[in-house]
């Protein structure tokens, strides 16, 4: 995982890097989420699906390890006009809540393969029996492309590895899509993702 003094780098400037509009296959996945949800988005950085997330009526926490982006996002909440709560915090350590959420919302979030499966499970864990893991990351075969992601073959992940890193969970929905993102200047292009709707069994 990269350090906060990173994305604290990147954040730094007065534009959103990935824009403020909402990651696409989360809109998509809108039927699945009710008013009034308690909703975990997990590196969040500048709060573009958090907000989102919170403008769809939901009670929203947004996670991230950089505090710059932290404060972007709540500056973007607050031009939404909705609330938004937000923890600073390095997801490796973080005292991960318990089957405290209706729903998580993973969104272009990588982690090292000796850190990737613990990660994981601790967003099935944070929901409720019955809660939700909304999940999107880029492939290997995204390596290369200058449409985001990271360039370390180790932090990216294909549908087989996520089958068994939530292999308690019941998969909803797996697939891997070749896809144009439109989400900043630093996530535009094709690009080569997976994506997952998991559920923690009741």
């Amino acid at each position: 995982m990269v350090s906060a003094e990173f994305w604290d780098e990147r954040y730094d400037r007065a534009d959103y890097v990935y824009g403020t509009e909402p990651n696409a296959f989360l809109v998509r996945q809108r039927w699945r989420l009710e008013r009034g949800m308690r909703v975990l988005a997990v590196a969040d950085g500048e709060g573009r699906n958090g907000v989102w997330l919170a403008q769809q009526g939901m009670k929203v926490m947004s996670v991230d390890t950089s505090p710059i982006g932290l404060r972007k996002a709540l500056k973007l909440a607050l031009a939404r006009g909705v609330a938004l709560q937000t923890t600073c915090a390095d997801l490796r350590t973080w005292d991960w809540p318990q089957g405290t959420f209706d729903a998580v919302a993973a969104v272009f979030i990588h982690f090292d393969s000796a850190d990737r499966a613990a990660m994981h499970r601790a967003m099935l864990n944070a929901v409720r029996p019955g809660g939700l893991v909304l999940l999107e990351a880029f492939r290997p075969e995204q390596l290369g492309r200058g449409s985001g992601g990271p360039p370390v073959r180790d932090m990216l992940i294909d549908a087989a590895t996520l089958r068994a890193d939530f292999a308690e969970a019941e998969i909803l929905e797996m697939e891997e899509v070749e896809t144009d993102l439109d989400e900043g200047p630093f996530h535009a292009g094709p690009a080569a993702t997976v994506r997952m709707i998991a559920r923690r069994p009741i």
